[in-house]
């Protein structure tokens, strides 16, 4: 069923109304549509259920989360979340009545303020309520972890929005993370990266940064809306600086909040999606005073070896060594552990001697605005979600309402939201 004859099947129960559907109802039915095409041909195995007699299938259990955080402050505009014990919605009527508790998932989330801490706050505070308000009730965890990508860009968005409404001219980066079983959902705006540091050495990108002047697709999403994008120019026609967007002259082209800089800043994030392997791996999340100072491989090997704590210790001395406390610098390392395996730390590759390490030697390029393709190539990780796309219209709208949602450019997605039209502003849900 396509999601133009999903949405009149809802209207056609829902009895009519204004044709404005909510976002959870639109990605419920599409989740129903898809297990009924599937019916037959798929087993739906809980990893809570694992080691509880209640299913024939074995699967992997659940891993172990053992975390750290650690931060130097210079302007006390960086924050983080670190959350271990959400309550994932019920999955279905049937592993209510089985089980006492819900099944659970961990939240970590890096965010790095501008211009006032307003924004950051606010998004800590309350960017998981909007992507769980965008979730449909009674879904199994398969289709859960499927509705999860758009949800956190309605979330996303929410926030921004909600935001906004206050009137605060603050933005925040924001780097949210969630970890279900050995799933693991990245979303991201702004330069604050996530990088997974994998059994053997691989490094991987999770994020992209949306930095002007690194970022080439999003200069050029951004002159294409109608944006500028500039050096701070000084007396006697000199430019200075990163580039920036113009107006508001932010170096950043996605962010939360910033409403003073005009509506080529978006806040719709980059999303990846990815499962280990059961030899689990390691994630290092953290605000751009560590990425200015160190490389992804350097930072993943500075603290191979160490617990999670200490870990995330070691890279902001080693950042504060390289480059000094120039900026608020803020890191959280989760290693994701075989629950069945004593806890340790990735270990650090095997070391070459002198004449193979010149033999072997190469350039490590580290360009923020590309993605890696390490995840395939080791066998450990299996991709199975990424979207980077700064068109909402791409994301969410045709799944909220095709007839009620305009077209529209990126550069106008603020006024459409203003706009009566909108199908997202208009949606108590999202």
């Amino acid at each position: 069923m396509s999601s133009s004859a999903a949405l009149q099947q809802h209207r056609h129960r829902s009895g009519g109304g204004s044709g404005i559907v909510p976002l959870a109802a639109l990605i419920k039915e599409e989740a129903r549509t898809e297990r009924r095409a599937n019916t037959g041909s798929r087993i739906c195995v809980r990893e809570e259920d694992v080691g509880r007699g209640e299913v024939g299938e074995a699967v992997t259990r659940r891993p172990l989360l053992r975390y750290g955080c650690a931060a130097q402050s210079k302007k006390g505009e960086d924050f983080f979340l670190l959350k271990t014990d959400c309550a994932r919605p019920s999955t279905s009527s049937a592993s209510s009545s089985t089980y006492s508790h819900a099944p659970t998932f961990a939240v970590f989330a890096v965010l790095d303020g501008h211009n006032g801490i307003a924004a950051a706050i606010y998004t800590r505070d309350n960017l998981l309520n909007h992507v769980l308000s965008a979730m449909p009730q009674g879904l199994l965890r398969d289709e859960w972890l499927h509705a999860l990508p758009r949800a956190l860009v309605a979330g996303f968005v929410k926030t921004d929005k909600e935001f906004q409404t206050k009137g605060q001219a603050s933005g925040t980066t924001a780097t949210f993370v969630i970890i279900d079983g050995w799933t693991i959902t990245v979303a991201s705006v702004g330069d604050s990266r996530c990088i997974l540091d994998s059994e053997g050495g691989a490094v991987s990108l999770l994020t992209v940064d949306h930095r002007l002047e690194e970022n080439v697709e999003e200069r050029e999403r951004v002159t294409a809306s109608g944006g500028e994008v500039g050096r701070l120019s000084v007396v006697g026609g000199a430019e200075i600086g990163p580039l920036r967007c113009w107006p508001g002259g932010l170096c950043l082209s996605r962010s939360i909040g910033d409403i003073d800089v005009g509506e080529f800043i978006v806040p719709v994030p980059y999303v990846k999606q990815v499962k280990l392997s059961n030899t689990g791996g390691r994630l290092i999340i953290a605000s751009d005073g560590i990425w200015d100072a160190l490389s992804s491989e350097a930072a993943a090997k500075c603290c191979r070896g160490l617990p999670a704590e200490l870990a995330a210790k070691q890279v902001v001395k080693e950042a504060l060594r390289i480059r000094g406390l120039k900026d608020d610098t803020t890191c959280v390392i989760v290693d994701i552990i075989p629950p069945d395996q004593t806890i340790r730390p990735p270990s650090p590759p095997k070391k070459m001697n002198k004449l193979k390490s010149l033999i072997f030697r190469r350039k490590v390029k580290d360009p923020s605005n590309k993605l890696t393709k390490q995840l395939s190539a080791v066998g450990m990780v299996e991709e199975i979600f990424e979207e980077g796309s700064a068109m909402l219209s791409e994301r969410i709208c045709p799944l909220a309402s095709l007839e009620a949602c305009v077209s529209f450019k990126v550069g106008d997605m603020k006024k459409c939201f203003a706009s009566s039209k909108c199908a997202i502003s208009r949606r108590s849900h999202v």
